[in-house]
């Protein structure tokens, strides 16, 4: 994910897939893409203290509507759903009509083709919610620039979501000072008027406090996967390889496999994998952790960022990355799925929708994630993202008595796998947006253009899972994948807390990201990147430094 310029990093990486931080919210495939670790805050500068915090936060009620899950979290992992339940047997978790018939404008990303107005989809949630939605879907992959005018100016929707990518500039200040304080509303037992909300994991609530107040509703992320490696599986088993368990022995692997001749080349860009491998603190909030000395050291001052660059940088040195990768250009998702690359790193969002084109095509392919290799025979660092990196807030201009109804809004879109609420969102009108063959559901194209480009899960959702019953393959694959690096998991030292940094300092971060992409494709060097770091101290670092430090002795952490 990205590291000094979230915007256009998270934008190469999550842009396969219309989308990328659903897919697993309820049987639809964004990109978690890009799977979501937001940083910054919003509203004032710091975090809300322990103490605070317990205040906030709603009080946790496992859902009486779920299903049990047919293969059950280990680890910390996701649930996973393998079946399709007949719509007979959901459950309901929201058994009257919520809303009283109003209009609710609202704005969210989109990846792909915008539904038509009044389409059946939005029409029939229309009826099922209670009122009329105006959605004012924006690109995706520019949103944070209209997010940026329409915050600046007086004209703001009465929902809007904003990624954890787009917490730049000045929206982060803008959240607290242009949306709700759902406190009041949600904070302690008051959530339990809203039980699919009440059912939200409470790391999801935590990483929703924004400038000390509860003012996000969440989009529950997964606890790992903002980076997947992924393999061809069905093409390593036709060669009898495997990835190698050590990192040492990675690129000699990627040599034997790579074959220019033949248009197959080992990989595509591995930093982000390498980051994992060699323990590179993760992104802000969560860049800063104690040193030896037990003074706070960013993740740029750290060997373990060098290592991992220098060891990205001889994958590209020995010719085994795609030639398109090297320039930074073409579609890494396409080259994967044609076989001319073998191993590439994105999100978790788009692995279901990648296994449903490729079914027909080709019936053989086989995409998994190989655990990350061990490095000197020491374990991966695998840092858990926090419990949400996309809300959705509520105009703080609106009345009451609309508040309250939009958060009966999220509490319907917040319900769970196997319920009739969580069933219409994720697939609209049976016989219309989906049928059904061989027990299993399939959707329809008018269900392909209406349903699948996202809009309703993004104001608010249930806790994550893995629900995929038309590819079960993917749910074992991902829920073993997730079980298995689980147990190298750790919380960075500033864990689920969202940070408003000084805005003084909010560009000093800038160029880290253009300068590794530079360093390992070999046009700049390590010592450019240590001259960098040098600079960056003395532009901010250092008082950033102490910023960070000032917040631990406040709570005597």
């Amino acid at each position: 994910m990205p590291i000094p310029r979230p915007a256009p990093s998270r934008r190469r990486f999550l842009s396969s897939s219309a989308y990328a931080a659903l897919a697993v919210t309820g049987g639809v495939p964004l990109l978690s893409a890009c799977g979501g670790n937001g940083g910054g805050g919003g509203g004032q500068e710091g975090r809300a203290s322990e103490s605070r915090l317990r205040e906030i936060l709603p009080s946790y009620r496992a859902s009486d509507a779920a299903v049990e899950p047919d293969i059950a979290p280990e680890n910390g992992s996701s649930p996973g759903y393998t079946t399709w339940i007949p719509d007979e047997e959901l459950g309901v978790s929201v058994p009257e009509v919520p809303g009283g018939g109003g209009e609710f404008r609202a704005m969210t990303p989109l990846w792909g083709t915008p539904p038509g107005a009044g389409n059946a989809f939005w029409t029939a949630m229309d009826e099922a919610i209670g009122v009329r939605m105006d959605w004012e879907t924006q690109d995706g992959n520019t949103y944070g620039e209209k997010l940026g005018a329409v915050l600046a100016g007086n004209d703001i929707p009465d929902l809007v979501c904003i990624p954890g990518w787009n917490l730049t500039g000045q929206i982060p200040q803008a959240i607290g000072s242009r949306f709700a304080d759902l406190g009041p509303h949600l904070s302690g037992d008051a959530v339990l008027d809203y039980p699919n909300l009440a059912a939200i994991p409470t790391g999801a609530w935590q990483a929703s406090v924004f400038g000390g107040a509860l003012r996000g509703l969440p989009m529950p992320g997964a606890p790992i996967g903002g980076v997947v490696p992924y393999y061809r599986q069905d093409v390593f088993e036709a060669n009898g390889w495997e990835v190698p368990a050590d990192a040492a022995d990675f690129l000699d692997f990627c040599v034997d496999i790579t074959s220019a001749r033949n248009g197959v080349w080992a990989c595509e860009d591995l930093k982000w994998t390498a980051f994992i491998i060699h323990g590179v603190l993760p992104e802000k909030p969560n860049y800063f952790d104690r040193g030896d000395d037990g003074r706070l050291v960013n993740r740029y001052e750290t060997d373990a960022y060098l290592e991992a660059l220098e060891w990205t940088r001889r994958l590209y040195e020995a010719g085994v990355v795609h030639p398109d990768a090297v320039a930074a250009s073409g579609d890494a998702n396409q080259r994967f799925t044609a076989g001319e690359v073998l191993m590439f790193n994105t999100g978790d969002g788009g692995w279901h929708n990648t296994v449903v084109e490729q079914r027909t095509a080709n019936p053989g392919f086989h995409m998994n994630a190989f655990d990350f290799p061990r490095l000197a025979g020491q374990d991966p660092v695998v840092y858990l993202a926090n419990g949400s990196g996309i809300w959705t807030f509520v105009n703080k201009d609106l009345p009451e008595d609309r508040v309250r109804e939009a958060l009966q809004i999220a509490n319907y879109t917040a319900a769970p796998y196997g319920t009739a609420e969580n069933r219409m969102r994720a697939y609209g009108v049976a016989g219309t947006h989906y049928t059904l063959e061989d027990g299993l559901p399939v959707r329809t194209p008018q269900g392909e253009e209406e349903v699948v480009p996202e809009t309703y899960p993004f104001i608010c959702s249930p806790g994550h899972s893995i629900a995929l019953p038309d590819t079960p393959q993917v749910v074992e694959d991902w829920t073993g994948w997730q079980k298995r690096n689980l147990a190298f998991a750790r919380e960075p030292l500033f864990y689920g807390r969202q940070i408003q940094e000084p805005a003084r300092l909010a560009s000093i971060n800038s160029g880290f990201e253009d300068l590794e992409d530079d360093v390992v494709r070999g046009r700049r060097s390590l010592r450019d990147l240590r001259n960098a770091v040098d600079d960056w101290r003395s532009a901010g670092g250092d008082e950033l430094r102490d910023f960070y430090q000032g917040l631990l002795d406040e709570e005597g952490a």
